[in-house]
Order: C-alpha cells, then sequence, then structure tokens
C-alpha cells in the first residue's frame, strides 16, 4: 500500500462513515490544532472516476480534524493518501472509529517525560502539547510522588486531574492518603485541599525547632484532622472577620465623635491647657476624609 502526504481541497472529500462528535472535545481539537498545528494528518483513499463516481478522495480517518480545519477556515488539508478498493475503505474507516481512544493522563504524562528527556523546558512542553507549564509541572509532581493509589484515582476519572496534583503537592505518601480519603469522602474539596496542605506545612516547618525533644509525641496525620484541621482554620477566619468588622464599627464611632468635639472651641482651648495638642496619624488621616 503506498502513502503519500500531500495537502487536498477538503471539499474533494467524501466522508463515509460520519458520525456526532461531542462538543467539548471538538472545542478542544479546534483549540489544539488553532494554538500548536495539526499533529497528525488525516487518511484519505483516492477515489477514481473507475469507480463511476467523481474522482476525488474517500475519508479513512480524521473526521474531527477535517471539521475542525473548516471551523478555523482553512481549505485545504495535509493528509496521508492510500489506494484501496470502495469495501476496504469502508472497513478501514470502521475500524478506526472502533479502535479509536483518547488519551489518558498517563498518556500525557508518558509524553511529558518525554520531552524531559530530549532536555525541554516546562514552558517549552507546554507549547508543545498546548498545556500551561504550571500543568506540566503539577503532571510530573504527579507520577514522582510516588502513590499508587492517587495516580490510579486520577487516570481512572475518580477525581479530578487537578485535585490530584492538589493532593500529589502534600508532603509524603500518607498525607497524600488522608487527603484523598478526605476528598472522597466529600469532606474537603480542592480549594479546602490547598489550605489545608498549606497551613500542615507551615506547622511542620514551625514544629522542627522541637524536633529533638524526646517528651514530644508524633502527631500521625489523618482524613479526621484534616477535615479539623480546616474546620478550626475556617472558624478562626470567622472570629476574626468578626472582630473586625467591631473594630471597624468602633473607630467609625471614634472618628465621628472626635470631629463634633474638635468642632467645639471650649473642648481645643481645654486640650491645649491640658497639652494635648497631638493625636494618632490614623485618626487625624480619618479625621480629613
Amino acid at each position: 500500500m503506498n502513502e503519500r502526504v500531500q495537502s487536498i481541497p477538503i471539499d474533494r472529500i467524501r466522508i463515509l462513515n460520519p458520525r456526532h462528535r461531542d462538543r467539548r472535545k471538538f472545542e478542544t481539537l479546534v483549540n489544539s490544532i488553532k494554538n500548536v498545528g495539526l499533529k497528525k494528518p488525516i487518511k484519505v483513499s483516492t477515489r477514481s472516476a473507475a469507480d463511476g463516481e467523481e474522482p476525488g478522495f474517500d475519508l479513512v480517518c480524521g473526521q474531527g480534524r477535517i471539521e475542525a480545519f473548516l471551523a478555523l477556515g482553512y481549505q485545504e488539508i495535509p493528509a496521508v493518501v492510500v489506494q484501496v478498493c470502495k469495501e476496504d475503505r469502508l472497513l478501514m474507516s470502521l475500524i478506526e472509529n472502533m479502535a479509536r481512544r483518547f488519551p489518558t493522563p498517563m498518556d500525557l504524562i508518558q509524553e511529558i517525560e518525554r520531552l524531559k528527556k530530549q532536555g525541554d523546558s516546562n514552558v517549552a512542553i507546554g507549547k508543545k502539547l498546548d498545556i500551561t507549564d504550571s500543568h506540566v509541572g503539577g503532571l510530573l509532581a504527579l507520577k514522582n510522588s510516588g502513590e499508587e493509589r492517587l495516580l490510579d484515582a486520577a487516570l481512572k476519572g475518580k477525581i479530578p486531574l487537578g485535585v490530584a496534583i492538589e493532593i500529589a503537592k502534600a508532603d509524603g505518601v500518607e498525607a497524600q492518603r488522608e487527603f484523598l480519603k478526605a476528598y472522597e469522602d466529600k469532606q474537603l474539596n480542592q480549594a479546602s485541599i490547598r489550605a489545608v496542605r498549606r497551613i500542615v506545612e507551615q506547622r511542620r516547618f514551625l514544629g522542627k525547632a522541637r524536633a529533638n525533644d524526646p517528651n514530644r509525641k508524633r502527631d500521625r496525620t489523618t482524613a479526621e484532622g484534616l477535615v479539623t484541621t480546616y474546620k478550626r482554620q475556617v472558624h478562626r477566619q470567622k472570629v476574626l472577620v468578626k472582630k473586625a468588622k467591631i473594630c471597624e464599627a468602633r473607630l467609625v464611632f471614634v472618628v465621628n465623635a472626635v470631629k463634633r468635639l474638635i468642632a467645639d472651641e471650649n473642648f481645643i482651648n481645654l486640650l491645649r491647657a491640658e497639652q494635648l495638642a497631638t493625636m494618632p496619624d490614623y485618626l487625624a488621616t480619618s479625621l480629613k476624609q
């Protein structure tokens, strides 16, 4: 079977086995082609006048790429051109559709590792794969985390990839397992995982000074403990917000009260007599507003 790649007019291609496309995946394909170009040419078979039809091409595989090219305004598309009979064209098209699978996160991780071994930076890899450099770093962290259960959950779609990457940033396999358990039990979401992870890291950093204390009891990381930590942090923040509102209300009261007092000439004379001619800068600034 002779194969060659050439640019052919899209309007000369006939789709033998058309199928419905998922809108979200189609938009992803369009954006990928727009940003990094066509990674793999379509495959077509020549259709000659001897078949009793208008000369042209029959599509073997690549309907989505053709539709993406049309959506981007292209009139031609790179294609691998083969010569097979009409029956084989239809059979090859059906086989391609049945065998087609979308790349998994593991496929993406393996490609990132391959490019990394070539010496590409995260930024360069991101441009080639049409993802952000932070996403590249996150996927590598996920692969290098050493927690098979976490990686397996992400690859099987049990948890979003973003959540898996956030959990993978936790220090230690034990902590990662407990974060995963808390997420699976719907006790923590991605944002709360990020918040708790930072708290745990801060505690670990501050606790290094006490690491040599023989009477210090080592705390074990558990899902329940992580959830409790998050709830305490939320409660602490609510208390801080409440105190801030009280302080703000009191400050408004003080500013208004002082404004009325300094409008009284007798009060000003009293302050001068008591040698109280100054006030805090913040209060003075507030009085001018």
